[in-house]
């Protein structure tokens, strides 16, 4: 399937600008698309690994991220991904096993870490076992975010 990419942001609505009060006819509904930018995790191996899942544009505000387990990691012991910011690396998940496939959902609507900021923020996923001898794992994490939300 083809792709079509935006330099953005991008807002939807029938209605841009306030004339009136009358809500359907004259009153502002457009808002900002919701982005998402995701990336597949090999959660098996000896060592620990990290992956880029995302570059969040400057100005835009995440509002979710989510890791899908979709193959269970077989390791013996504790297996877990964390996910944050070479600042904070784990802003948005931290220690979450993938032991068992299912699907974690942050809690970065409470965190300071959710506003980018004026500068670009890759967002990283870092794999890690305690005992290292697992064969089976992967993951995907997938960021949502506002683009150029401006909300700081």
């Amino acid at each position: 399937m083809a792709t079509t990419t935006f330099s953005g942001p991008i807002k939807a609505g029938t209605i841009r600008n306030t004339t009136g009060t009358t809500v359907g006819t004259d009153v502002a509904n457009a808002g900002f698309v919701t982005m998402a930018q995701a990336a597949v995790i090999a959660a098996t191996g000896a060592d620990a690994q990290t992956t880029t899942v995302a570059t969040i544009p400057a100005n835009s505000k995440i509002i979710s991220v989510v890791l899908n387990v979709t193959t269970a990691n077989d390791d013996t012991t504790a297996s877990t991904v964390i996910v944050g910011t070479a600042a904070d690396d784990n802003a948005f998940l931290t220690a979450t096993s993938v032991q068992a496939a299912g699907v974690t959902f942050s809690d970065v609507m409470t965190s300071a870490a959710t506003d980018v900021g004026t500068t670009d923020v890759q967002v990283i996923a870092a794999f890690a076992a305690t005992d290292e001898d697992g064969t089976a794992g992967v993951a995907d994490c997938t960021v949502m975010y506002i683009q150029n939300a401006n909300l700081a």
